[in-house]
């Protein structure tokens, strides 16, 4: 059991730094302020292959490990945590079209999404189909050789901006069994977007409802077959977990380096921060906790890697601990820099709130409690979750 990187691991992850370094942090608070969605820049992530890092190599991905993509995502969360978190979602959907779609549409797709050239969003969630996805009722009904597509999606990060959408919609019955993908592009007629949301956090990347409308697609544009689709958006989310966990990870990093030299330079009663033990001990705290989340982060990225059965526990277990965790670490140093904090002149409250939504999105973390407690109370042993 090796804990350290090895020497590609060490590469990607020195190479993510300095382009986040470069290309990110320095813009970081003005995205945020401004709202803007640096499609530039990740434009040039693509250049390095940061918009397909797990999408096989012959879709024109990196092809490579959950857990080499956790590290480079850790990176670029510690800089710009809205983005890095966009990026995620982005490499979500690339490798899903390279997994699951036809020949015809992996041609069409796949290259641009791996580099970057075309940017993409998923869609599952809906106004009335939050945590019970499974309940959606945006439907596809195959005529004449095309999926018609009625419904609507709710909190689609990237919506109005981005060059193809994958969406989850009803074929058959009621129930996940129902449920079909596909791939649908955003400029298809009938396609239509709601206004921007106003959020506490994620700035750098809009978010808005997407309304279809009688919109055709060919029948070809449909992942794997009818009725699989829930699987694939279930499948996707296992990394997306690990993804969302990695970048809270970043920024409890990021929110921890910045107290760290704070408590060094900030004097008090003729004292440096440091020396007061209370504080002290709120460091070694975060430290400790920042650790644990990202070891449990990388367990449950190898688990998924070497395939095994619960690999989707640990998925759960990863997402809850380093979401929790990771707020929790960018609230206290938010608490140790005091009223500078609160303002915007320093990145601390940035980090909170965009670390919040991790929470939420990808599976709340009250349904992670759920699937890991389902998993457990199924097992006549804990033997295998050890």
């Amino acid at each position: 059991m090796d804990f350290d990187l090895n020497e590609d691991q060490l590469a990607f992850q020195q190479s993510a730094r300095d382009f986040a370094a470069g290309e990110m942090a320095p813009h970081a608070a003005r995205w945020d302020e401004e709202a803007i969605f640096p499609v530039d820049v990740i434009a040039k992530a693509g250049t390095l292959g940061f918009c397909g890092l797990y999408t096989p190599l012959d879709a024109g991905g990196l092809g490579l490990s959950r857990l080499d993509a956790s590290i480079v995502f850790e990176e670029l969360a510690a800089a710009c945590t809205s983005t890095a978190a966009y990026l995620t979602i982005h490499n979500m959907v690339s490798w899903m079209v390279a997994s699951w779609a036809t020949q015809e549409v992996r041609d069409e797709w796949c290259q641009a999404l791996a580099c970057g050239a075309k940017i993409s969003s998923y869609c599952l969630t809906e106004p009335s189909a939050g945590s019970d996805a499974a309940s959606l009722k945006t439907t596809a009904r195959l005529a004449d050789g095309s999926y018609v597509l009625n419904g609507a999606k709710a909190f689609i990060s990237g919506a109005g901006a981005t060059d193809v959408l994958v969406v989850m919609a009803r074929t058959g019955a009621s129930g996940a069994a129902g449920i079909s993908a596909f791939v649908v592009p955003a400029a298809t007629e009938g396609v239509s977007f709601g206004r921007k949301e106003r959020k506490m956090g994620w700035n750098s990347q809009p978010t808005r409802s997407i309304h279809f409308d009688d919109v055709r697609i060919p029948a070809s544009h449909l992942l794997g077959n009818e009725g699989e689709g829930f699987k694939i958006a279930m499948k996707g989310l296992d990394g997306g977990r690990i993804n969302i966990a990695t970048c809270s990870v970043g920024a409890a990093q990021a929110a921890l380096d910045a107290a760290h030299a704070y408590m060094k330079q900030r004097r008090q009663f003729d004292r440096p921060l440091a020396d007061f033990q209370a504080l002290q001990f709120k460091l070694a705290d975060m430290q400790t906790e920042l650790v644990a989340a990202r070891q449990m982060v990388r367990l449950a990225a190898s688990r998924l890697d070497a395939g095994s059965p619960q690999a989707s526990v640990y998925c759960a277990m990863a997402k809850r601990l380093a979401t929790d965790l990771g707020f929790n670490i960018c609230n206290e140093a938010l608490q140790i820099h005091g009223g500078n904090g609160y303002i915007r002149e320093y990145p601390l409250e940035r980090y909170l709130r965009d670390v919040r939504v991790h929470q939420i999105l990808e599976g709340t973390n009250e349904i992670m409690r759920v699937i890991v407690s389902r998993h457990l109370l199924q097992q006549e042993s804990l033997e295998n979750i050890r």
